[in-house]
């Protein structure tokens, strides 16, 4: 359960690195000596956080928990750093970076997803300048949901890693906001492109999971998504297909947390939010199909094993491990 102390707990990390520039993971590319600028000039309402995606997704966080909690003791900072990084002009410097020649890529589609959640949960805002705020971001998020319009018909295969390239995670991202928002285009693409991708999956290949950097499993990442496209009935014969052993309390690679050696490494912590990813999706299907015993305790194991390491002391995992505990903490209050 998100308590309040706990929901401060999270908002003081976000809060710390939503207005940090340094140091900073560019992705970014430069077609000339003019292009050489820090993130804040790059990107004025996302520059912290380490990475751009990362920064927005701090922001989600924080306006997720101002509308869960609004009598934080935080809500003021919270406030404040929205109203800080949300202005039209620095919206505006965003979209223009989008429009840029050569940047077609960026942040896809990782970025992309998160985009748009947090266009989503500004809308849901209760507080008084939740409206400002979406009003600012929305020609970055009528651009974004308009790209993935454009990008899913001409993707020929999936991306199935455990990390920012997923599309899976990116599409339920996108889903999620199509469907609170009545983006009706939007999730006919989805929806099309994930039968597409993924309908006829069978005996997903668990043994070879975790990856050493994976923050998402391949498998039920991708099982969380054909949730949301295919009727409950089909989707229970579409996981015993694609994950037989589930009923029987298996995997066991996909059941026992992972194990990080080094948390300052940048790219191992990355399994910490693995264990937040694995718990929350088994939390998406607990009500859609039969889980043994050994799988429900295993989404808690990997639930506390992630949410206890959260707080780490170092700003590699500290950055953005508290946005994935908010949403899976949170993943019964969706937008809309």
């Amino acid at each position: 359960m998100l308590t309040q102390p706990l929901a401060a707990e999270f908002a003081g990390l976000a809060l710390a690195g939503v207005a940090r520039e340094w140091p900073h993971s560019f992705q970014h590319v430069a077609r000339g000596p003019a292009d050489v600028r820090s993130p804040r000039e790059l990107h004025p309402a996302f520059f912290g956080c380490l990475d751009w995606h990362s920064a927005v997704h701090g922001h989600w966080m924080l306006a997720r928990l101002l509308r869960l909690f609004p009598k934080l003791p935080s809500a003021g900072r919270i406030r404040a750093a929205l109203n800080g990084s949300l202005t039209e002009e620095h919206i505006a410097a965003e979209l223009a970076y989008f429009r840029a020649p050569g940047r077609g890529s960026f942040e896809r589609p990782y970025g992309w997803g998160w985009l748009l959640a947090l266009a989503a949960e500004l809308r849901e805002g209760r507080d008084p300048c939740a409206r400002q705020w979406s009003r600012a971001v929305r020609p970055l998020e009528r651009f974004i949901a308009e790209r993935f319009c454009g990008y899913l018909p001409r993707l020929p295969y999936p991306v199935r890693s455990g990390v920012h390239s997923n599309t899976a995670f990116a599409l339920t991202l996108a889903l999620d906001y199509a469907r609170a928002t009545g983006h009706r285009r939007l999730d006919a693409v989805i929806v099309t492109k994930s039968l597409e991708f993924f309908r006829e999956d069978a005996a997903a290949p668990v043994e070879l999971e975790p990856s050493g950097e994976d923050f998402l499993s391949p498998s039920l990442t991708e099982a969380d998504l054909v949730s949301r496209v295919l009727p409950a009935a089909e989707f229970r014969r579409w996981l015993a297909r694609f994950l037989p052993q589930l009923s029987r309390g298996e995997p066991f690679a996909l059941l026992k947390p992972p194990r990080v050696h080094d948390r300052r490494d940048p790219k191992q912590v990355h399994l910490d939010g693995l264990c937040l990813s694995r718990a929350w999706a088994y939390c998406r299907m607990a009500p859609l199909v039969p889980l043994s015993d050994n799988v429900r305790i295993a989404a808690g194991r990997h639930a506390h094993a992630g949410l206890e390491r959260v707080s780490s002391g170092d700003y590699a995992g500290e950055h953005w491990l508290a946005s994935f505990a908010v949403y899976l903490l949170t993943i019964g209050v969706p937008p809309g």
